[in-house]
């Protein structure tokens, strides 16, 4: 009985040795791996650039014509005859649309007679007047007759020149809005009709921009209608006043429309050119973690690798290979933004060497090594540089005011 129980608990001291050699095993497995160095975490780089830079302050705003009217009759009548065709490019004065005369036609003639018997009865009477038949007191009430006569006359003659109505201006014709055989009530709405050359875009700015303004400062506008062509012109006139609801000014830009491209009611974006300035550090938008707490970057530095480092087998060409790159978390201040880019104002100098793309997986002091980056190929911030809008359109999302500086 003793032996059988002996037994027993040698089996079981046995299976619990076993089971605790093996979660040994498994311990320190585990903690052998923590005790690796982790691996350089994969991410894309960018250099701080000097730009050549020219601010710009970013609106929207309308495009309107110099002149823009609704062409209509003074007074009522029936239409005879609609000389024009919509779209039709008219002169100042040409005729548009005839109504019917024929009325008033027969009204002039008959006040045209009376007003040649007033004229035959005021001779009359002067040479009467001379051999004292008639008192001074009868021709003067002729001659009050033959001035009535001539107003009559002048007013029906007015009335009838307003039957044929003309283009106040030179432009272009809108959609015809009346037929033949039409009666039209005084007031009544004919064609559009607008002067396309120049144009004028309405466009408004925060009032802290006010003093960055001046008439005749230059101004680019892009439509989309045209996507990728610019549209230069400059400011005409400045309001002002500010508004009290929205604390915008107002500002009016003059551009040259000779083809007439440029159409009334386009939604334009405005940028209204500062002055430009030298040396500019700048970097593209992505590599900026943007935070209420303050702008950050992940500044790149290489450090002296360990002996054991296996890190520098996977160094990049211009990094030496006894080094490691780690990235410092850098508060930087940031300026103006045009198109991708942003301008750094504070916390970085040309030449430095920042994260562009993997930011999240990164903390302070953690090893990386550097891979091209599939967003942005080399050469691709000279180009945003140059084309600030088609990298804005890559970027729709952070769209801010350009040469704003808050």
């Amino acid at each position: 009985m003793f032996l059988r129980l002996l037994s027993v608990l040698l089996i079981l001291a046995a299976l619990v040795g076993g089971l605790a050699y093996m979660k040994y095993e498994q311990v320190t497995a585990q903690m052998a791996q923590l005790s690796q160095p982790m691996p350089p975490s994969s991410v894309s780089d960018v250099r701080v650039q000097s730009q050549r830079w020219q601010p710009q302050l970013d609106a929207v705003g309308s495009v309107r014509a110099v002149q823009g009217v609704m062409v209509n009759n003074e007074v009522p009548g029936q239409v005879q005859a609609i000389r024009f065709e919509s779209g039709d490019r008219v002169r100042t004065g040409q005729a548009l649309v005839q109504l019917d005369t024929t009325v008033d036609e027969a009204d002039l003639k008959g006040l045209e007679a009376s007003l040649e018997l007033a004229q035959l009865q005021i001779e009359r009477n002067t040479k009467l007047l001379r051999d004292r038949a008639v008192s001074q007191g009868d021709v003067d009430q002729i001659q009050a007759e033959l001035a009535r006569a001539r107003a009559a006359v002048a007013g029906k003659r007015a009335l009838i020149d307003k039957m044929t109505v003309r283009a106040p201006f030179e432009g272009v014709l809108g959609i015809r809005q009346i037929d033949i055989g039409q009666y039209l009530p005084e007031g009544s709405s004919i064609v559009a009709l607008e002067a396309l050359d120049p144009v004028f875009v309405d466009y408004k700015l925060p009032e802290r921009h006010l003093a960055k303004l001046m008439e005749d400062q230059s101004v680019e506008v892009r439509v989309a209608a045209y996507p990728g062509e610019v549209f230069t012109g400059r400011i005409q006139a400045i309001s002002p006043t500010v508004d009290q609801g929205t604390r915008n000014v107002q500002v009016r830009a003059q551009l040259p429309n000779p083809d007439g491209r440029l159409r009334p009611g386009m939604f334009a974006k405005v940028a209204t050119l500062m002055p430009v300035r030298e040396q500019v550090l700048v970097l593209p938008r992505r590599a900026v973690a943007f935070n209420t707490y303050g702008d950050s970057v992940f500044l790149i530095q290489e450090q002296p690798a360990a002996p054991d480092d296996a890190s520098g087998a996977d160094a990049s060409p211009d990094q030496p290979a006894d080094t490691k790159l780690v990235v410092d978390r850098r508060q930087i201040t940031t300026g103006a933004v045009r198109g991708d880019l942003v301008e750094v104002l504070d916390g970085l100098s040309e030449g430095d060497r920042v994260v562009l793309a993997g930011h999240q997986k990164l903390r302070n002091g953690a090893e990386v090594q550097i891979v091209q980056d599939a967003g942005m190929a080399p050469g691709e911030l000279e180009q945003a540089a140059t084309d600030p809008e088609s990298t804005a359109q890559a970027a729709p999302d952070t769209a801010t005011s350009s040469g704003d500086g808050s």
